[in-house]
Parts: C-alpha cells; sequence; structure tokens
C-alpha cells in the first residue's frame, strides 16, 4: 500500500471541514441557471407563435398579404378592358389664339354733327347696311351752288359761242381781224373749263352726300359704340365710331415646335388639306374644326417655334377675337395597331409592358401575366401598340400596384370607358374572365420585366 503523505492528513487539533459549506456558499449558481431555463424557454415559444405571422407576410405565402402569387395567393380585384384592332390618329397639339380675317374701325370721313345711329352695340351687319348718319344739310348747300355754278357757266358758254358763230362770218368778209375771232374762241374755251370745274364740285357735294350716311364696309359683329348721336365729328378723330370684327371665317393662329415642321411641310407639299381642331382652355372639350391655310415664313428664334394659321366657318360664333384655345392638328393617322387605355401601359427597367389576363397550368383561376409591348402612337387616353398584344386580349388597367407575375385576380370590366376602376362592375365579365384565343399566352416574345 502507498504511504500517506503528511501533507493529506489534518492537523492535529483541527476538525474536518463540513459538507453543507460549499452549498452555501455557490446558492447564486442555481439561481442563474434557472434564470438562463426561463429565458430559453420564453424565446422558445415566442418563436413558435411568430412564425405563422413572418409565413404569411412572406411574398408567395397562403393569406391575405399584398402581392401574394401562386395557387396559395390571395385573389386581387382588378378591373380589366379589351384590346381593340383599329387606326389611331396622330395630332401635333399647340397653343393658339383665334384672330379675326379683318377688324375695321368705322371713321367718319366728313365733319358734322352725328344726327342719328342705326345700329345696336353687338349686333351682326352685312356690308352695307347703314350704320349713321351725319347732318347733311350743309352737303346739301354745296350741291345746290354748284349746280346753280353750272348752270351759269353755260349759259355764258352758249353766249359766246353764239358770239364766235358771228366772228367767224365777219372774220370771212373782212370786217374783223383774225385777232379778235381767235378771242372769242379763247372765250368759249374758258367757259368749257368752267363748266368741267362746276361738274367736279357737283360730283364732290355729291360725295360729301354720300359721306355723310355710313355704312358697315364689312360684314361682322359690331362692339360697342365709341360716339354718341349728337356730337360734332371729323375726319381727324383718333377713336371712330364703332368697331366691326368679322367673325365668318374666323382664323385661329397657333406654334408649334420647330422639330415637327419637316411633317407638315411634306402634308402640305403633298397637297392634304390638313384638319385643325380647336379645343377650350381646359383642352377636354371641342369648340369647331377648320382647316390648316398656311405656315409663317420664318421660325421664332426666342421659342423655338413657328407660327401656323388656320381657317374655320364658324357659323355658330363659338369661336371669338383674341380667345385663347387648344388647337389639335391631325397630321398622320397610324392603321391597324392593337389599342388599350393608356392606363394599362407600365414602364419597368426593361421597357414598357402590360398585365395581361391569362389562366394558371390548372386551368381554373384567372392570374395576371407580363407581356412587353412595343408602343406605336398614343393620343388621349388611348395606347396604340404595334406588337406585344392582340386584339380581344383582357388588361389590367386599375390595381397593378398590387399584382405580381402570376398573381390571382379576379377581373371586372369598368364602367367609366377607359379610366380607372374605381366605378368597376360588381362581377367578373365571363369574356375577360380567360384570354381570348390566340392571347398573351400564346407566343410572346421576351423577358418579363422586374
Amino acid at each position: 500500500m502507498g504511504q500517506l503523505n503528511s501533507m493529506d492528513l489534518p492537523e492535529a487539533g483541527t476538525s474536518a471541514p463540513s459538507a453543507t459549506a460549499p452549498t452555501k456558499s455557490r446558492w447564486w449558481l442555481w439561481i442563474l441557471a434557472f434564470a438562463v431555463i426561463a429565458l430559453g424557454g420564453g424565446y422558445y415559444y415566442t418563436s413558435r407563435n411568430a412564425s405563422p405571422v413572418a409565413d404569411a407576410a412572406a411574398p408567395g405565402a397562403p393569406g391575405k398579404g399584398k402581392g401574394g402569387s401562386g395557387a396559395g395567393g390571395p385573389v386581387v380585384p382588378v378591373v380589366v378592358a379589351a384590346a381593340q384592332r383599329g387606326d389611331l390618329p396622330v395630332y401635333f397639339n399647340g397653343l393658339g389664339t383665334v384672330t379675326a380675317f379683318n377688324t375695321v374701325t368705322v371713321r367718319s370721313r366728313v365733319d358734322g354733327q352725328l344726327i342719328s345711329v342705326a345700329f345696336k352695340e353687338g349686333q351682326f351687319v352685312h356690308e352695307g347696311d347703314l350704320l349713321a348718319q351725319i347732318d347733311p344739310r350743309p352737303f346739301q348747300v354745296q350741291l345746290e351752288q354748284a349746280l346753280g355754278q353750272l348752270a351759269k357757266d353755260q349759259a355764258q358758254r352758249k353766249d359766246a359761242e353764239v358770239n364766235l358763230e358771228r366772228y367767224k362770218l365777219l372774220f370771212t368778209e373782212g370786217v374783223i381781224p383774225q385777232q379778235q375771232l381767235d378771242t372769242q374762241g379763247a372765250l368759249v374755251g374758258q367757259f368749257d373749263g368752267a363748266i368741267e370745274s362746276d361738274r367736279s364740285q357737283i360730283d364732290n357735294a355729291k360725295l360729301q352726300l354720300t359721306y355723310s350716311r355710313i355704312t358697315a364696309p364689312i360684314s361682322g359683329r359690331i362692339g360697342l359704340r365709341l360716339v354718341d348721336a349728337g356730337n360734332i365729328v371729323h375726319a381727324t378723330d383718333a377713336n371712330g365710331l364703332l368697331v366691326i370684327t368679322q367673325l365668318q371665317p374666323i382664323s385661329v393662329i397657333f406654334s408649334l415646335p420647330q422639330d415637327q415642321l419637316p411633317d407638315v411641310m411634306a402634308k402640305l407639299h403633298g397637297g392634304a388639306q390638313l384638319t385643325v381642331d380647336a379645343y377650350d382652355r381646359d383642352d377636354t372639350a371641342k369648340i369647331a374644326s377648320g382647316k390648316l391655310t398656311t405656315i409663317d415664313n420664318q421660325i421664332d428664334l426666342t421659342t423655338g417655334t413657328y407660327k401656323l394659321k388656320s381657317m374655320f366657318a364658324n357659323t355658330d360664333n363659338v369661336l371669338f377675337p383674341n380667345q385663347f384655345v387648344n388647337v389639335h392638328l391631325l397630321v398622320d393617322t397610324k392603321h391597324d395597331l392593337t389599342i388599350v387605355p393608356t392606363a394599362a401601359i407600365q414602364r419597368g427597367p426593361q421597357g414598357t409592358y402590360v398585365y395581361a389576363v391569362a389562366k394558371d397550368p390548372a386551368g381554373k383561376d384567372s392570374i395576371a401575366k407580363i407581356y412587353p409591348v412595343t408602343i406605336a402612337q398614343t393620343t388621349g387616353n388611348s395606347a396604340g401598340l404595334s406588337a406585344g398584344l392582340n386584339p380581344g386580349d383582357a388588361v389590367v388597367i386599375d390595381g397593378q400596384d398590387k399584382l405580381q407575375d402570376g398573381t390571382r385576380i379576379n377581373p371586372s370590366t369598368s364602367t367609366g370607358g377607359n379610366g380607372g376602376g374605381r366605378n368597376s362592375a360588381a362581377s367578373p365579365s365571363p369574356a375577360l374572365a380567360a384570354p381570348q384565343p390566340g392571347s398573351p399566352s400564346k407566343a410572346r416574345a421576351g423577358g418579363s420585366p422586374k
């Protein structure tokens, strides 16, 4: 047996350590162990309860989360519209001002008192209608004086002519010299000149009488009266009596960017008669339609635009001089396009695309599929596509923000035209629930934009 080491034996007079001392000195270790166990159990319980919530919120997971897709995702209500085959016009839009072809300030051509006004403010008059009358009596007196002077000169000429015939006989008999005969002939010529002067005075007096009766030089609408009856008017007055503005026909002068000039010039040189539509200030209601007549001969350097002039019949007087209008110039028409509402067009890093209605692989539910499209022309609320869709395809026009490629949808048609789906019908249209034959599910080129 081994030897006992003196270090292992207790010294004499000392007692062995008590068995309860380690337990009393390490009681805090037991408290720490129990705390760790409690925290671990709480963490385990919380993580188990949070897992279903996280799974439901994850994209593509079942439940009511936004943007879910696949067979287990939520059904998103959307508004759809059918693509149609048709033609789409190409318009150049500009700002224009209605301008009268003729504006005349009517003035008096003689001096006198304005004794009557034969028009009403705002009245439409025709060329030659009586507008005002200036006192004609002074001009009538001048006419009578001229007529009297003419009669006097004609009588004197007759007497001089009779004497000339006598002098001719006396000259042939040698009674009077040649000088006296020539003097009498010259006297007859003087009376001829006086008679011509008298006749011109008569014509002038008649002309003054004509000017005292003021008539409309053009057909048009009269503005506000500038002078009242009873006033003395003069031919040199600056303001005039009234202003007449021609309304039928009427012109609209508008501007377009210089980049659009070649297209317009090409149409005009080809003999095309381009249609011009005038819209109201808000560019929502069409006012009238006319024809383009001419283009200005230079481009404005300050704005980079050029001016164009169009003519409108304006039979209903809806256009008014100096009125501001929005002008739509029809330049061309794109044929055989697939037309969809502009609300259906979406844009992403890979270009333009639309959400079209298709069937899931099981053929039961409607889903949204992304298809790239090529836009050939956009006019108003319609977009013409040259590739990407077929006529009859149903495209989503409202609710795209909740969609992903393959999201289950509940399509319904819009009751408000090509607008959003806030006025959508309560139930989906059977014709739009599934794509038509040859619809988006068949032979689409290109990948789907992210």
